[in-house]
């Protein structure tokens, strides 16, 4: 019998119900009562008109669409690679839509034939998923910090595919260039597959040098820079959930290596694995428009600037967080211990332990909830 870890939310009920006791009468207004839910990380904002109107105008579907995605849906992403992304080069027959990113992080691995005597990599700290999937596959899991970490290359050590996660979950770190650059030379030395969730990529909190040329999102594994001019071998995965609030339609993609997308395709025809009609072009409306994209990140951005000066204020340390919808933080102690001090004031976040032992001292605190409850907890923190 399959044998997955336990689903780790279901262990915060306590916590809640905790948070969703708080009573201050010293402070004002809705401040004063209930719960700032800053566990999850789920979009609250409303979904763009341009994308709802897409979806409405594709609503009569009466027929079967494609696996593969219409060719406009995949000359979008490859437009917004080169506009956002800073990649002129990605193969339209090199990108494929899929049902939400989590559904083809979880099945890559059996996607690609990996199977037991398999090893996947992933970071140390990192979304559980990765893990998941490997074992959905009967492939090993491997969790690791640097490549140099795995010793002489040996097929027993080596991964067939390994992960990467920039801007991380939930740590908000970026890989630069060089970086991506070295992990990809060492992974075609040694037959590799990698592979690069990048779903936050649009919400880079970085500064920039006047003037700079650099696109307004996080370097990508496909970065010409990065890739030396060939996408053998890579896969950048991206959801649009987080940039246009599109969680509930599960609006994501795979793009990279024609090849690899090739293989993934045909199982996926035959495994019935479809993105829907009216959501593939309510995805490329999604794509087109860069006006919503800047305005969520603008919500965001305010959100931020309200809650991390109380969130150190309250005594703890943002670590990394350079980009994306969360906080990493700690205050020294076991992460359990802090989630405790935050839900007596009435705030839920998530344990650091979710993403790997190696997080077990933080805490990860999301940006999405509404400017009032934003407003909330950090009159609380303070």
């Amino acid at each position: 019998m399959l044998r997955l870890p336990d689903f780790p939310w279901d262990s915060l009920a306590p916590l809640k119900e905790r948070a969703s006791a708080f009573v201050d009468p010293g402070l004002p207004g809705r401040a004063a009562t209930g719960i700032v839910d800053l566990s999850v990380g789920t979009p609250v904002d409303p979904t763009p008109d341009v994308v709802r109107a897409a979806l409405a105008g594709a609503s009569d579907a009466p027929g079967y669409p494609q696996t593969w995605g219409t060719p406009d849906l995949r000359e979008a992403v490859a437009a917004w690679f080169a506009a956002r992304r800073g990649v002129p080069d990605v193969d339209p027959a090199g990108v494929l839509p899929t049902i939400g990113s989590k559904e083809l992080v979880a099945w890559l691995p059996l996607l690609l034939g990996l199977g037991p005597g398999d090893v996947v990599g992933f970071p140390r700290v990192a979304y559980p998923t990765y893990d998941v999937g490997a074992r959905l596959a009967g492939a090993a899991p491997l969790a690791l910090d640097a490549l140099t970490s795995l010793g002489p290359p040996t097929a027993a050590t080596t991964p067939k595919l390994l992960w990467l996660n920039t801007p991380g979950n939930p740590t908000g770190k970026v890989l630069g260039i060089g970086h991506l650059a070295k992990v990809v030379a060492w992974a075609r030395q040694h037959g590799v597959v990698v592979a690069s969730d990048e779903c936050y990529a649009e919400l880079d909190w970085r500064e920039r040098e006047p003037g700079s040329t650099e696109p307004p999102t996080t370097p990508s594994i496909l970065d010409p820079r990065v890739t030396g001019g060939s996408h053998e071998g890579l896969l950048c995965v991206y959801s649009l959930s987080k940039q246009s609030n599109l969680a509930g339609y599960r609006a994501a993609f795979v793009a990279g290596d024609p090849v690899l997308v090739g293989r993934l395709l045909e199982v996926r025809k035959h495994a019935g694995m479809i993105v829907p009609w009216p959501v593939q072009r309510a995805e490329a409306a999604a794509l087109r428009d860069t006006a919503h994209v800047v305005e969520q990140k603008a919500r965001y951005a305010r959100r931020r600037s309200v809650l991390r000066p109380a969130v150190e204020a309250f005594g703890l340390r943002v670590d990394d967080s350079e980009a994306g919808l969360y906080l990493w933080a700690t205050a020294g102690e076991d992460g359990r211990t802090t989630l405790g001090r935050l839900a007596e004031r009435g705030v839920l976040a998530a344990p650091g332990d979710f993403y790997g032992l190696a997080g077990r001292e933080h805490v990860r605190i999301a940006l999405t909830a509404t400017d009032e409850r934003v407003e909330a907890a950090a009159l609380r923190l303070r």
